[in-house]
């Protein structure tokens, strides 16, 4: 059997891998740099926009539209519930929906891990950097 040499077009790397593989799709958006840290933080309470916005950038601030896309995503997938009431001035306040709350507990239980064994993780890059470094 011969290849044609005709260059076939492939979708958009997004489309192949939602159509390919939701789950995978799934798992960026819930290990996502912002989506890591917003389930993290709404299982503890529900956050206002500004307040959520807060918490999630202790440490490196995110930016509004970011966190506007993370919130869309993770309310898309079922995560995450935004509760919008009409008052002025417009209130919205986003909790975690049970799958959410079931992802999140996952998530933060892999973040405990994380900052537990920070020290071994230092120990082995400096074992390989070094290792490295000698050839």
């Amino acid at each position: 059997m011969t290849v044609s040499a005709e260059v076939v077009k492939m979708p958009a790397r997004r489309d192949v891998d939602e159509a390919m593989c939701p789950s995978r799709l799934l798992l960026e958006h819930v290990m996502s740099r912002w989506g890591v840290l917003v389930l993290i933080e709404l299982l503890d309470r529900s956050y206002r926009f500004s307040e959520l916005r807060r918490a999630v950038g202790r440490v490196k601030p995110v930016s509004e539209k970011m966190l506007i896309q993370t919130l869309q995503t993770l309310e898309r997938d079922g995560l995450v519930h935004r509760d919008a009431k009409p008052v002025i001035p417009p209130r919205v306040d986003y909790s975690l929906t049970g799958l959410g709350r079931e992802a999140a507990e996952q998530v933060r239980g892999l973040a405990l891990w994380t900052e537990a064994r920070m020290g071994e993780v230092e120990q082995a890059r400096e074992a390989y950097d070094a290792a490295k470094r000698l050839g």
